[in-house]
């Protein structure tokens, strides 16, 4: 990883105000004489949530969504974008900036976490009350393991640094392995759990807490095919009565009125500064649209446009009746990179900017919703072969998209497989798809098949796209990081 990045002496501090997501970076202090009360300490924890608000408006919907069979790109008449194409094509190379914008800012939020859990039981800081420590402390543990989750799902085994340490020290970190990583991301999620359970009382909208760390626990479980471990964490989610489905599916991606109900953890953006701020309709709406769907027709699209499309793969997937289709896409007819006018699907559930004037959005990105929480206690339980009892959790989620028919006649098979559909729809645009086909193994095959429908359907993609090979589900590990601290390569690249 780059040198800087571990720099022990020198971090961002953040000016805030009364909203912890107004944070943002500063000016630079000398550790040494910073960090020694409770206001700094949280204004510490503020910063460790801003590398993920990054990641995710910049490079992981790229490396996750696109990298799926679930959407594409439109082509692009002026170039520009192949870095972008390439992840969706498989062609990967590791120069690509979207992976190292990724590893890099995972690493910045990961060494905020180190540098907070370093500073917080420093003596003689005074504490209002003590669950404000207990809440920093669960945040950085959870985000710390978050960063790291989405880490190795990415590239496998990667540098494991638990606290902050020099430069120079830096390089010498090589990569652990896989089992390591998760070892530390389920330690930390458990000790999240235990400090987020003495600070109920001082839970916020937008920042993590114990539902958080549980689902996000749930999932690894899961993930590790742990399926009772799993089980048994979801069930205690499920079992607080704390979160619900919403009634409407439309309501979980309102920018005017935000999701704490079903949605257990979100990535916060704001309108009010374009730090805070995501641009997510500007990316993903047809490239001639102008400003007929975001409203602003003075924001130039550009070759940024007409990513993350929906391909007829997703589209094909969704069942008659399913209200979520209309939902997640929408159509705009008009010129397409051909000069043709036809109609053209993209991504709906990202709204224009409410009020900002130019391309300033605010909707908050989910990262784990209850919706999530039903569909994986069904699926560790149907692993277990406790098929009878798993179908009335996804029957939930299916009753509020509209699909009454009961489930009736379905065997282990029969429920993995409509699990599976049931997270591709329910979650399409979430950057979800990607990862549950790694989880449950089904990746190679899925990839091999959706790319060569694809090369049918799109005569321009370059010969070598979607040539699907093992090796390729991990990605590549970025040359600088090869370069600099001399880093394995992952095999094939």
């Amino acid at each position: 990883m780059k040198k800087h990045i571990f720099i022990f002496l020198i971090i961002s501090c953040f000016t805030g105000c009364s909203d912890f997501l107004e944070l943002y970076p500063h000016t630079s202090l000398n550790e040494g004489n910073y960090y020694q009360t409770e206001a700094e300490l949280i204004l510490l924890a503020n910063g460790c949530y801003i590398p993920l608000r990054n990641n995710e408006k910049i490079a992981h919907w790229i490396i996750a969504e696109m990298r799926s069979d679930n959407t594409s790109f439109q082509k692009a008449t002026d170039g520009g974008q192949w870095a972008r194409e390439a992840c969706d094509e498989f062609i990967y190379a590791s120069n690509n900036d979207f992976f190292a914008t990724f590893w890099n800012g995972s690493y910045q939020g990961i060494t905020r976490c180190n540098q907070l859990l370093a500073s917080i039981g420093r003596q003689g800081i005074q504490w209002s009350d003590e669950v404000y420590k207990d809440r920093s402390k669960g945040e950085a543990l959870f985000l710390r393991a978050l960063y790291y989750f989405n880490l190795v799902r990415q590239f496998g085994g990667v540098p494991l640094v638990l606290y902050p340490i020099t430069a120079q020290e830096a390089v010498k970190i090589k990569r652990s392995t896989v089992d390591e990583i998760y070892e530390n991301i389920i330690s930390d999620l458990k000790n999240a759990v235990s400090h987020f359970s003495l600070a109920e009382k001082a839970e916020e909208d937008g920042r993590a807490n114990k539902g958080a760390a549980l689902s996000l626990l749930g999932k690894v479980y899961l993930t590790r095919h742990a399926f009772e471990d799993a089980k048994n964490i979801l069930n205690e989610v499920i079992n607080s009565g704390k979160y619900s489905l919403l009634d409407d599916y439309a309501d979980l991606f309102d920018p005017t009125n935000k999701d704490y109900k079903e949605t257990i953890f979100s990535v916060q953006y704001s309108e009010n500064k374009a730090e805070l701020a995501n641009n997510f309709i500007f990316y993903f709406i047809p490239s001639e649209s102008r400003g007929e769907i975001t409203n602003r027709p003075n924001v130039a699209l550009g070759n940024q446009a007409g990513a993350n499309q929906p391909t007829q793969d997703l589209i094909n997937s969704f069942e008659a009746g399913d209200l979520r289709k209309d939902i997640s896409i929408n159509y705009w007819t008009g010129k397409d990179w051909d000069s043709e006018v036809r109609a053209i699907p993209y991504c709906a559930k990202y709204k224009p900017p409410v009020s900002a004037p130019d391309k300033r959005c605010g909707d908050n990105f989910p990262i784990l919703r209850y919706a999530d929480v039903l569909l994986m206690y069904a699926e560790a339980l149907n692993e277990q072969n406790r098929t009878e009892e798993a179908i009335p959790f996804v029957e939930k989620v299916r009753t509020r998209a509209g699909l009454l028919e009961p489930l009736s006649g379905y065997n282990k098979n029969d429920l993995e497989e409509l699990i599976a559909k049931e997270r591709q729809r329910e979650f399409c645009f979430e950057n979800h798809r990607w990862y549950d086909l790694l989880r449950t193994g089904k990746a190679l095959e899925v990839m091999t098949a959706h790319g060569q429908r694809e090369l049918v359907l799109k005569s321009y993609l370059p010969r070598n796209s979607f040539q699907m090979e093992e090796y390729k589900l991990l990605a590549p590990i970025p040359v600088v990081e090869i370069q600099r601290n001399g880093i394995e390569q992952n095999p094939g690249y």
